[in-house]
């Protein structure tokens, strides 16, 4: 037995000095490789992205550790910049991109890379790639895109080939990024923890033509998680829950916007001279699909099958106590606003679901808030676009959207926009299902000094052509019932009825019916002349309500010429008058 466990004691002694002679040739082997493949993979990563990039972009890196025996690279404090002379070059003859990169991070981790199949078979083989926490400036420039097409491109492949055959990456991983995003020399926006992940990257000859790759990828993906900023005026917080891309799938979806006002209503109009809408925006969800993220890299053109809105909360406050701004709203015409956009865009279909809107005024006569409701607001608005090319086939957006007024009378419109009219033309039909009038109370009371009594609507159907000018057509609007009370306040703020007045209106004024019994249904013939200050909206129910105020009887109140535009220090002097009208009301 003795005799047996010195023989097993020499065995495992032979067996121990055998591995560890191995692990010290291997790891001596690997030292020694790797300080001499050291520089020349460092000449061939350098080498790689500087003819990769048509000699665009050249990347630098402090240091690089190889383990041979894992195959795993680390680059340190690794430095993309691209060459301006060159990207000035391809702009002269209509090939540079549209964006331009600067990318500098801490490490570069490269996993199981194949150093000998590199080497001997000239074939790049990588399980994965990740940046860790990058600096990543993207710049947005303004190129001229190329019209000579009988010069034919080299791929990314036909660049490669003579020193590469192929190039295969399992996952290219950013973690944690912060991204700014530039027009020029200008940081227009700035976010951090964004997240993008690439899966099978691959470059041969085979897969230069495959067009279910995207950048050489099956997909590539992007994820942006608790964005949070403040705008540069500093009246409002933007925020977002997450933000997803995929660019097989050529969708983006938006989850949690918000936009959210510092401050309360009447506070936040009385920061400025004018009147200024107030916007407090909830957007549970924003859906793109069908976008072209290859026309978005390369031409900065945002193209895209559907836009989905919604369910979401849009309220919009306008404190009528201040004098109207100085611009001509017209500008913020539809039709307007989409010639304005930077980019060219086009959208198939626009689809809003489920999207509540409220949109107050704070009267300057009763010092009180009135707030119209629409609920449920849905519908599609198609051909959304400011493409030359697209506008020369189809010059026309066509809206059909139903709401609720008030939570109660349904309310559909169709809009049909001229695209490349120079006056902005539009013209819409509708039609308003039964109501009672009584739920308008709490606006016409608060804004108007009116209440309704009773009252029924039967329908309102209404067809008007309209531009920045102004707008013309008819208005029916059947009712039945219609009584109402005139109002006034006492010294104490308190509203009274004008029971004489009241009286009169509905005995004289008012016409209790339309039609009256044994009479034709009355029809309203508008025409309305837009002043300056009055935006979209404003002349699209404005045209209708004239139409329903000459019905009931009231005669149209005279257009009163548009007023030179006020002077800053008038204004100042308003919106002063104001406040101190409102802090002795508070005490």
């Amino acid at each position: 037995m003795p005799t047996k466990k010195r023989n097993t004691k020499r065995i495992l002694g032979w067996v121990g000095s055998i591995l560890l002679t191995f692990i010290l040739l291997i790891g001596g082997a690997a030292i020694y490789l790797s300080a001499k493949w050291k520089p020349l993979l460092t000449e061939k990563i350098k080498e790689g992205v500087y003819t990769g990039s048509n000699h665009l972009y050249q990347v630098d890196f402090k240091d690089i550790h190889l383990n041979l025996v894992t195959g795993n690279v680390v680059l340190d404090s690794v430095f993309l910049t691209p060459d301006t002379n060159v990207f000035n070059q391809l702009k002269a003859i209509k090939r540079a991109p549209t964006h331009l990169f600067r990318i500098k991070l801490a490490h570069l981790k490269l996993s199981r890379v194949r150093i000998l199949t590199a080497y001997f078979d000239k074939k790049i083989q990588i399980n994965s790639i990740v940046l860790d926490r990058p600096s990543i400036d993207m710049i947005y420039h303004k190129v001229p895109k190329q019209i000579d097409t009988s010069a034919v491109e080299q791929t990314l492949y036909q660049q490669i080939s003579k020193s590469i055959k192929s190039i295969r990456v399992g996952s290219i991983t950013i973690v944690e990024a912060d991204f700014d995003y530039y027009s020029g020399l200008k940081k227009l926006h700035g976010v951090q923890h964004l997240a993008v992940s690439a899966k099978d990257i691959l470059v041969d000859s085979l897969s230069q033509r495959d067009t279910t790759r995207v950048f050489h990828s099956k997909n590539i993906g992007f994820e942006l998680s608790g964005y949070k900023t403040t705008t540069k005026d500093k009246m409002y917080t933007v925020s977002v829950d997450t933000i997803r891309g995929s660019f097989s799938k050529k969708t983006i979806n938006v989850r949690g916007l918000k936009v959210i006002p510092l401050y309360p209503d009447l506070t936040f109009s009385r920061k400025y001279n004018v009147q200024k809408d107030r916007y407090n925006l909830n957007f549970n969800e924003i859906n793109l699909t069908g976008v072209d993220f290859i026309s978005l890299n390369n031409d900065g053109d945002l193209h895209a099958k559907r836009l989905i809105i919604g369910p979401a909360k849009v309220a919009v406050f306008l404190n009528r106590e201040l004098p109207p701004p100085n611009f001509d709203k017209g500008r913020n015409y539809p039709n307007n606003a989409l010639k304005r956009l930077q980019i060219e865009t086009l959208i198939d279909t626009l689809s809003i679901n489920k999207v509540d809107i409220d949109y107050t005024e704070y009267s300057a006569k009763t010092k009180e808030r009135g707030t119209l409701h629409l609920t449920n607001l849905g519908g599609d608005i198609l051909n959304i676009t400011n493409d030359s090319l697209r506008l020369v086939k189809k010059n026309h957006a066509y809206a059909d959207l139903t709401t609720h007024v008030m939570g109660t009378g349904k309310l559909n419109v169709k809009i049909d926009f001229n695209l490349t009219d120079k006056a902005a033309s539009f013209s819409y039909v509708g039609h308003v299902s039964p109501f009672n009038l009584k739920v308008l109370n709490p606006l016409s009371k608060s804004l108007g000094l009116v209440t309704i009594d009773d009252g029924n609507v039967k329908s309102v159907d209404f067809n008007i052509s309209a531009n920045e000018r102004g707008s013309s057509g008819t208005v029916k609007f059947a009712y039945n019932d219609l009584k109402i009370n005139l109002l006034k306040e006492d010294e104490n703020g308190v509203k009274e009825k004008k029971g004489l007045l009241s009286f009169l209106a509905n005995t004289v004024l008012i016409k209790n019916d339309n039609p009256t019994k044994g009479e034709a249904l009355r029809t309203s013939n508008i025409t309305f002349v837009r002043v300056p200050q009055a935006s979209f909206f404003n002349l699209m129910w404005k045209s209708v309500f004239i139409g329903i105020r000459e019905t009931v009887g009231i005669e149209a109140v005279p257009v009163k010429p548009m007023k030179e535009p006020i002077s800053s220090k008038k204004a100042e002097r308003i919106k002063k008058r104001a406040e101190r009208k409102a802090e002795r009301e508070k005490n």
